[in-house]
């Protein structure tokens, strides 16, 4: 019990004192505004988080066999999507306005 509390104490203060940053440096940022997955290139899909390289490869592979996204839920679809990584993925994605898939108004 004792030794819990010591090395529980050991990481509050190797955070305090910014010794665990280095772990932290490969986070990758969060983006800034949406990301449409109807248009958005493998690089760009995987500055999404939860999503690499293989995931981003597979969102485009889904989003060319079966056109184009009409909800972000769709996403479900793609191998190596679960509900948990869609909540995280959810607040940074778009599908774009219905314009401008539809190919705009006729």
């Amino acid at each position: 019990m004792m030794l819990r509390r010591l090395a529980a104490a050991a990481l509050a203060l190797a955070f305090a004192l910014g010794l665990a940053a280095p772990a932290l440096a490969d986070a990758k940022p969060v983006p800034t505004a949406k990301v449409n997955i109807n248009q958005a290139s493998v690089q760009q899909l995987a500055t999404l988080p939860g999503v690499g390289e293989k995931l981003a490869t597979r969102i485009l592979e889904q989003r060319q066999k079966q056109g184009t996204f009409k909800t972000v839920q769709e996403l479900l679809n793609v191998k190596g999507i679960g509900e948990k990584n869609f909540e995280r993925l959810e607040p940074f994605v778009t599908v774009g306005d219905a314009a401008a898939r539809s190919g705009g108004s006729r």
